[in-house]
């Protein structure tokens, strides 16, 4: 594996990573693999390809956000692990919380935790409805990150529970969200939020379009939110 390129992606966002590190990403790669031939996990499987649009595209936050002011962080609809894992990689003094509903997901995770030996690490298996309304999660977190597909009004309204006031919730969008962005501004009022930054930007390496949408908590969101399991996406704030 040449790990060059990766360098040099990563350099450009101003991270530069020890060998054990380099060795934590090399064996992620090739558990993301492995495990993809019997669960679909990521269309992406090349070796540069998984560096660039997953890996590094997952450390891109540190453009918008100071990472050595978090302590804590939640992943919404982790997935195979991406923003959480790299993130835990590269500052490894977060304590992250990655929640995903589906538990095979999960137990690739555990695997993940376990092979890389990552410490402070807790995975959830279930719905971000569900899990926002509980005490011991509910505005606990310095930082929720997300890559989850989904509009910008209903992630808010699965993640801004988790934070408490004065952190952020940062989404991962395409270039051309800027109407998705300017329709969330209402479900961000009613749960608490406040768009503080928008950075637009070309994926070190490669002509894809990306934007990094910083949401601040300016205040608790109300106990009503978020609604019953699966009514944000259907009906949207």
């Amino acid at each position: 594996m040449d790990d060059r390129r990766f360098d040099q992606e990563l350099e450009t966002l101003g991270i530069r990573l020890t060998d054990v590190q380099k060795r934590q990403f090399d064996r992620y790669y090739e558990l993301l693999i492995e495990w993809n031939r019997v669960m679909n996990l990521t269309g992406i499987t090349e070796y540069d390809e998984v560096n660039l649009k997953h890996f590094t595209d997952s450390l891109t936050i540190v453009r918008i956000k100071e990472m050595k002011n978090v302590s804590t962080m939640i992943d919404v609809g982790t997935g195979a692990g991406f923003p959480g894992i790299p993130i835990k990689i590269a500052f490894p003094h977060i304590k992250v919380t990655l929640l995903d509903s589906l538990n095979k997901r999960i137990k690739f995770l555990n695997q993940i935790v376990e092979e890389l030996e990552l410490n402070d690490v807790v995975t959830l298996h279930g719905r971000a409805e569900d899990y926002a309304k509980k005490e011991e999660y509910r505005e606990q977190f310095d930082l929720c990150a997300s890559r989850a597909v989904a509009n910008l009004s209903t992630l808010s309204e699965y993640c801004l529970p988790f934070i408490k006031k004065g952190g952020c919730f940062v989404s991962y969008k395409s270039a051309d969200s800027d109407e998705e962005i300017k329709m969330s501004e209402k479900a961000l009022d009613i749960l608490g939020g406040k768009i503080e930054k928008i950075d637009k930007f070309t994926l070190p390496g490669s002509d894809m379009g990306r934007a990094l949408v910083m949401i601040e908590k300016v205040k608790n969101t109300p106990r009503k939110y978020p609604r019953k399991a699966g009514v944000p996406s259907k009906e949207p704030l």
